[in-house]
């Protein structure tokens, strides 16, 4: 006998605000009336290219914009107001703005492959999940430390450790200890494992200083960047009390790195670019002209100067000049790349050892023959 099949629309109404209007996720399931009852699935098209996700507001958004763009990653947005992009270097790649939060649930969705955002964000909203793999640990900006704070007065005055704070008595099953956050996973844990058995938690996402003032709450969690709201607002750190440090982060999808054809390779190139670039970032190259006999007598004297070993050590080349109608060679020229705090150390240690002409170029790029982030994630893939 012929099997029936009816399709049945279930209609989810998502939360709304006054400004938006109501959407709803319609799901298709077949049911089949003469046999077995299949399972809900979601229709969706299996798209080709390739997702990452950025943030789309603040300061996070701004300098994740300006470290792109160092790394000849132009993000291209044709209207302000869309949420869409494209970088032209990377053909098959799209760019989506989201907040942060967002991009980390949409990865683990499958929605978005690649994403920057702060580690606190992976942290909070990954939740450990295996899926999430951080490509790249340290954009070198927003960075900042998720710390628990309490009043410098009242019962805390002398309070300055998390054990202290523990081995308070006033805290109770009666009386816990009311703590204000943002990071609801993050912050119950980290309690929780510093041996705070008797403690609450309120949501919030702003202006969770002015909370303990207003007799709200005892403590907050929340991220710290120098200290000086906090010391605005009578409130302290306390030793062991840091949840975690973070910075900006490139995390992705290990199922999308695996399976999604493209992904792989453009995770590879903006690997590439952002190693290259991050890593000239703070050094300098330092050219000078030295007399010596032969390039090995040269090189000799340069490296026996702590502060001009170079990455692998001195280029020494001969400086040609023309006396007495023959080409000789009474100089040599020096090429050393140099921390640029280190900088003035650098050229008088070269002044020292004879060195003269001294000229200084600023690094855009520090190409290795191969990023070791790249061999670690291909280890981490088990490729």
């Amino acid at each position: 006998m012929t099997a029936l099949i009816q399709l049945t629309a279930f209609v989810q109404p998502c939360a709304v605000n006054r400004r938006r209007r109501r959407s709803c996720v319609v799901t298709c399931c077949a049911a089949v009336i003469a046999g077995q009852t299949a399972p809900p699935a979601t229709v969706q098209a299996e798209r080709t290219v390739v997702r990452l996700g950025l943030p789309s507001k603040g300061r996070m958004a701004d300098e994740t914009l300006n470290l792109l763009k160092s790394c000849q990653l132009t993000v291209r947005q044709s209207n302000p107001r869309q949420y869409t992009a494209d970088i032209p270097q990377l053909p098959n790649l799209e760019v989506w703005l989201n907040r942060p939060k967002d991009i980390v649930r949409k990865i683990l969705s499958g929605d978005l492959d690649l994403g920057i955002v702060g580690f606190d964000t992976v942290s909070e909203h990954g939740k450990g999940n295996e899926d999430l793999i951080i490509i790249h640990d340290e954009l070198e900006y927003g960075s900042c430390r998720l710390s628990l704070a309490i009043p410098k007065e009242g019962i805390f005055e002398n309070i300055n450790s998390i054990d202290e704070l523990a081995k308070m008595t006033k805290w109770t099953a009666d009386r816990p200890l009311r703590i204000v956050t943002g990071f609801t996973h993050l912050a119950p844990k980290f309690l929780n494992e510093k041996g705070l058995k008797h403690a609450t938690f309120t949501t919030a996402d702003g202006a969770l200083e002015s909370y303990p003032a207003m007799g709200i709450a005892d403590a907050i969690v929340d991220l710290v960047s120098s200290g000086t709201t906090l010391r605005e607002n009578n409130l302290k750190e306390i030793e062991g009390g840091t949840v975690l440090q973070s910075q900006a982060v490139l995390v992705a999808s290990r199922r999308a790195l695996n399976s999604r054809e493209g992904v792989l390779e453009i995770t590879h190139e903006m690997l590439e670019r952002l190693e290259a670039h991050l890593q000239a970032s703070g050094q300098i190259m330092v050219t000078a002209n030295m007399r010596g006999t032969c390039a090995e007598e040269v090189a000799e004297r340069v490296l026996s100067q702590t502060s001009l070993a170079g990455l692998q050590g001195p280029t020494v080349s001969p400086v040609f000049c023309l006396r007495d109608g023959k080409v000789t060679v009474d100089y040599y020229a020096i090429n050393i790349v140099v921390p640029q705090k280190a900088l003035y150390k650098s050229i008088q240690q070269l002044r020292s050892i004879g060195g003269s002409g001294v000229l200084v170029s600023k690094l855009t790029y520090i190409f290795d023959e191969e990023t070791p982030r790249w061999r670690t994630l291909l280890s981490q893939l088990g490729m």
